[in-house]
């Protein structure tokens, strides 16, 4: 029996042949910032003057809800939800964000030709047990780099797993966990209502990753990036 009624997607893509589509951290921020400069139903602002401008003569109206993200080296993953009911705005979105931050990539690093591997993947979130399962997918995505045993329950020092997860900006993790981060990114009010606080959300995250709370594992065979 759901809960929820609202049209929510887990989206993500990634490099063409798998490879990376960030190189620096100058290249994360400006992915992070395609994700708000994008999210408006008027045109993207080509300038720092013109950012300027549109903030001070209009106010922003969003295609998309942001519910949780997170940035890898040759992938994303975004849970969203469209504004008023219109799901058109996703495939919007989702346009506008591929193709300018690909125009940027290409610009910066003097290549052409595809940035992505093909069109961007959608699920369709259809009951709570998704709703709660891929938030944690998304923000626990990290631990590939250095802890990369959470996804069958392996992980003994989840303290470190913690600490680890904090010390990555690039998604949504930390906003929350109450530290904020790119707050501007998000739309945490609906999606806080799951999760819980800080401590659920931990407890949860133990019973994910570790040895000793292990409950089951992540599949990413319809996940995977």
């Amino acid at each position: 029996m759901y809960t929820f009624h609202m049209d929510l997607y887990h989206i993500f893509n990634r490099g063409v042949e798998k490879k990376d589509i960030v190189n620096d951290d100058n290249d994360r921020m400006r992915f992070v910032r395609s994700l708000y400069l994008f999210n408006d139903v008027n045109p993207a602002p080509n300038s720092i003057s013109q950012l300027k401008q549109c903030n001070e003569l209009r106010k922003r109206e969003c295609l998309v809800h942001i519910h949780a993200w997170c940035l890898m080296n040759n992938h994303y993953h975004l849970l969203l939800s469209p504004t008023n009911d219109d799901t058109t705005t996703i495939s919007k979105f989702m346009k506008k964000l591929g193709m300018g931050y690909a125009k940027f990539f290409n610009e910066k690093y003097g290549r052409s030709g595809h940035l992505w591997q093909g069109k961007f993947k959608r699920v369709h979130v259809e009951n709570d047990s998704q709703l709660i399962y891929i938030p944690y997918y998304i923000h626990l995505n990290p631990l590939d780099y250095t802890m990369p045993k959470w996804r069958i329950g392996g992980i003994n020092d989840t303290m470190q797993a913690f600490e680890n997860l904090k010390r990555y900006r690039w998604s949504s993790y930390n906003d929350y966990q109450n530290i904020p981060n790119f707050v501007s990114v998000i739309n945490k009010s609906f999606l806080q209502g799951f999760l819980g606080n800080v401590s659920t959300q931990n407890k949860q995250i133990k019973n994910i990753i570790s040895v000793d709370n292990q409950q089951h594992t992540i599949s990413s065979n319809s996940l995977e990036n």
